[in-house]
């Protein structure tokens, strides 16, 4: 009989060893990389702007501060935040995936923003920062990749300075049963033929859909924030629940 089991987590809804996981969700990103953009356009008929707009309007930052947008794959929230910190605050587009890193960098140089922004690829769970480093973290559509999502809130909440805030985009539950069957249906049936179509990978959209009936609806973020140490944790339902934005400060 093994007296020590292997720890196991789900990668959509398979259930791999915990130490397998980031590896997957890895090759899943270095695969759709390239075309990334387009297809976030093309899933989300261009709403996912309007999520992210809402993201910045919620930062409450301003010119000299220190933002690290975790996750931040192809850079659109880096992108306006540089502007939004000036020349003397700083943007990290932080990332755990090398290809999405790579996207990012070159579209942000193509734009001409490259005083501001450094680049690192990271591990959410054991960010290489110091205590008390930045204003605000932002983690849009990643956390749920996370294999051990409590531990990267608890690293998130270490490297907020006294006052920051996190803010979490994030697919979440539907708030009604109609939105929810339609939603299902768009996802599992209409999602993996566009992947295979636009970037030739079916598979790596059947996880995502997978990944985001996986990932804790609501109530449960907004506790696990609280749990990691986060006050005054709100959340707003966008577009019908289909996505959330959780906030949580650090005092």
């Amino acid at each position: 009989m093994n007296e020590n089991p292997e720890k196991t987590t789900h990668f959509g809804y398979k259930t791999v060893a915990e130490t397998e996981k980031a590896s997957m969700v890895a090759d899943v990103f270095h695969s759709v990389a390239t075309k990334y953009d387009v297809m976030n356009d093309l899933m989300s008929f261009g709403i996912h702007r309007l999520w992210k707009r809402q993201t910045i309007a919620s930062s409450g930052v301003r010119k000299g501060h220190h933002v690290l947008d975790l996750a931040g794959g192809t850079g659109d929230l880096t992108a306006k935040f540089s502007q939004l910190v000036g020349d003397t605050g700083q943007v990290v587009l932080g990332d755990i995936n090398s290809s999405m890193l790579k996207v990012g960098r070159e579209k942000l140089h193509n734009l001409g923003l490259v005083s501001n922004i450094d680049y690192v690829q990271m591990n959410a769970e054991a960010l290489p920062f110091p205590d008390n480093s930045f204003d605000l973290i932002t983690i849009a559509f990643g956390l749920r990749n996370v294999t051990d999502q409590n531990k990267a809130l608890r690293s998130m909440y270490r490297i907020l300075k006294p006052g920051g805030r996190l803010l979490v985009l994030e697919f979440s539950k539907p708030e009604h049963e109609v939105l929810s069957k339609a939603y299902d249906f768009y996802s599992f049936n209409l999602l993996p033929k566009m992947g295979e179509l636009v970037a030739n990978d079916g598979e790596s959209y059947k996880y995502l859909a997978e990944s985001i009936r996986m990932h804790p609806d609501q109530e449960t973020l907004k506790a696990m924030m609280n749990d990691a140490g986060f006050e005054q944790t709100t959340y707003q339902n966008l577009t019908g629940g289909i996505v959330a934005l959780h906030r949580g400060f650090k005092y």
